[in-house]
């Protein structure tokens, strides 16, 4: 009987904390630094994790770097050991305020919001600005942004004989679908 009580206890809870945040950890980035007529430079991660905090309007983002998988794998070596150097800095993470965001005001209908946060991203740290569409979607809200990320910013090396086959500006889309049951779930594994 006590074990029953308490994990009924417990189960509310995490619900209650469950409806202060919304949040996933299969959000996707798409990322492309093509160029025109040399290889194409695309990758995806499928495994971005995405916080909303409806009450504070915060959004954080937080990627693994070496979760980018490229078409080629000397691509993706390349990426993770040459440019980004993954293993000294694992991680990506985004933290803003969505200007005028209420959870209220979010329905079926796309509606275009301003991030306004901290990137950082091989250990340094930009102010940015994003422009990100929310809308509900069934049990969640969905967010799509573009992060324009200009190499230059985190100091990342491209070698000069190969420059004129990257882009100089990394475009980065990001989509989600949050949900207060993915963090309900996470919290109860």
């Amino acid at each position: 009987m006590k074990k029953t009580t308490l994990l009924i206890l417990l189960f509310t809870a995490y619900s209650v904390i469950g409806q202060d945040k919304f949040f996933t950890n299969t959000g996707t980035i798409n990322f492309e630094a093509s160029v025109p007529f040399f290889e194409e430079i695309k990758a995806v991660n499928r495994q971005v994790a995405i916080v909303l905090e409806p009450r504070t309007s915060t959004f954080i983002c937080t990627v693994i770097v070496k979760n980018f998988r490229f078409k080629l794998d000397m691509m993706q070596d390349h990426f993770n050991e040459n440019y980004m150097e993954s293993r000294r800095y694992p991680k990506a993470i985004f933290k803003g305020k969505i200007e005028k965001f209420d959870l209220k005001d979010i329905t079926e209908i796309e509606k275009e919001y301003q991030i306004k946060g901290k990137l950082v991203l091989r250990g340094k740290s930009k102010e940015v600005v994003v422009n990100a569409l929310i809308k509900k979607v069934g049990d969640g809200i969905q967010i799509v942004s573009d992060f324009p990320i200009l190499v230059s910013d985190f100091n990342i090396q491209i070698p000069n004989e190969i420059a004129s086959k990257i882009s100089k500006t990394a475009n980065t889309e990001l989509i989600g679908v949050v949900r207060t049951n993915d963090l309900m779930y996470l919290t109860l594994k």
